[in-house]
């Protein structure tokens, strides 16, 4: 419709200037005519004698049916008229104003006559309307001919894109592996197929982890309520004294503890995925904040026979609950990994803006394939799911989580026996106490530390 509209307006234009440029042409060219007229008239009047001037005057008008001459006396009377008075005047006509003494009369008060000599312009002012007309009727044609054109060569442009709608309009949860064509389409939408494909892939990742995320709530949940109807069930069968119905409801009270902590954690990761951000507190030192978690851990790694070390330190501001949470949980998946008798290291490395706090501890290898899985929610190296009373498969995630929340991200490696686990955070001020020396002392509240 634009294209239409700017056609009509651009045509209408030139044609205008057409208009204008041919009117003008024919009012010159009417004027100039005139002119010569009344010149021609001038030499008539004085080398006319008074005898012969009307004669002459017939001769001058002679085959100028367009022209009309009208002279009067002094008095009003008609000197000389052509075509006669009683003819119908043309309606249209340009005329030159004409005075002049009747030759043959000596003296200067020969009488003089004046009048006016017209040129019909009707044949001009039908040509004009004619090439209006044709001028308008060419600038409707050819605005029409060029939306036509136009509207052709945009739907034939616009074939590629209808073709990726009926592509993506085929897509659904079903189907998202599927991709768009790239093979046939314009330089201009291969950007566009591109980004649309790598969005795919990335809604086809989240999908599948959505996927299995609800089966493992439901797997994860599926067992403590079956235990719960279970036990239920059985103290409900028969007459209970009172010493075993505590102990059932105790070990109920230990699965809803398990469920309450499960629906805790996800609470916290939904939060954590709608962008709350961490709420940092005055600054504080990383590394009394590792002692202190440490402290929480001393008699697990006293069971297991692991030293702890920590390495590095760093002051700023944080939220120490939330990273005192993440380093628990570093710390307990560190613990039921490493070799017995080993040591776990706790590293603070600040750089570049921001501090990795990283958990690295002497074991099993982990395969290069579950690297990148590790902070997926309920993810387990153990296909086994064994020790899943104890762990659900969420405190790496959790970990993922408080990284994001401080600006950060997760991390993982493992090569040569030893595994890394650790996450960054954005630096916030502070006063950074980068690369404190290893004194070999243990842990506060830890094992001693081994070399």
């Amino acid at each position: 419709m634009w294209l239409a509209l700017q056609s009509l307006a651009g045509l209408a234009a030139i044609c205008l200037a057409i208009y204008a440029a041919i009117a003008m042409g024919l009012e010159s060219r009417q004027t100039r005519f005139l002119d010569e007229k009344t010149t021609l008239l001038a030499h008539l009047f004085a080398e006319s004698s008074a005898a012969d001037l009307r004669h002459r005057l017939d001769e001058f008008l002679l085959g100028h049916g367009d022209m009309s001459l009208v002279l009067r006396h002094a008095d009003g009377t008609v000197f000389y008229a052509r075509p006669p008075a009683g003819d119908v005047p043309r309606r249209a006509q340009r005329t030159r104003a004409i005075e002049s003494a009747l030759p043959g009369v000596p003296g200067a008060g020969r009488p003089r006559v004046s009048g006016q000599l017209g040129l019909s312009i009707d044949d001009d002012q039908v040509l004009l309307a004619r090439i209006a007309w044709i001028l308008v009727l060419a600038s409707v044609i050819g605005a029409a001919l060029i939306s036509a054109g136009g509207f052709v060569l945009v739907r034939q442009g616009l074939r590629p894109l209808r073709l990726l709608t009926d592509q993506a309009r085929q897509l659904s949860a079903d189907t998202l592996h599927q991709r768009l064509l790239l093979a046939g389409q314009p330089d201009e939408l291969r950007p566009l197929v591109e980004q649309f494909n790598a969005l795919l892939e990335r809604l086809e990742h989240a999908y599948q982890q959505l996927e299995g995320f609800n089966a493992d709530v439901a797997h994860e949940l599926c067992t403590p309520l079956a235990n719960l109807i279970g036990g239920t069930e059985i103290a409900l069968r028969r007459q209970r004294d009172a010493g075993t119905l505590r102990d059932t409801l105790g070990a109920n009270l230990e699965e809803l503890h398990r469920m309450a902590s499960i629906v805790q954690d996800m609470l916290f990761l939904s939060r954590a995925d709608r962008g709350a951000l961490a709420r940092r507190g005055p600054p504080a030192s990383l590394a009394a904040v590792a002692q202190r978690v440490a402290s929480y851990h001393e008699a697990e790694l006293a069971e297991a026979g692991l030293g702890l070390r920590i390495r590095g330190d760093h002051v700023g501001a944080l939220d120490q609950p939330l990273v005192e949470r993440a380093l628990s949980n570093l710390l307990s998946n560190a613990v039921r990994h490493a070799d017995a008798g080993s040591d776990l290291c706790i590293d603070i490395v600040p750089g570049n803006g921001q501090v990795t706090l990283a958990v690295s501890n002497q074991g099993a290898p982990l395969d290069a394939s579950h690297l990148p899985h590790l902070f997926d929610r309920f993810y387990r190296v153990d296909a086994a799911r064994t020790d899943a009373a104890r762990h659900h498969g969420l405190g790496l995630a959790i970990v993922s989580a408080v990284a994001r929340m401080h600006g950060g991200q997760a991390s993982a490696h493992s090569a040569q026996g030893r595994t890394t686990i650790g996450f960054s955070m954005d630096a916030e001020p502070g006063g950074p106490q980068a690369g404190a020396a290893d004194t070999g002392e243990p842990a506060a509240g830890g094992a001693p530390a081994r070399d």
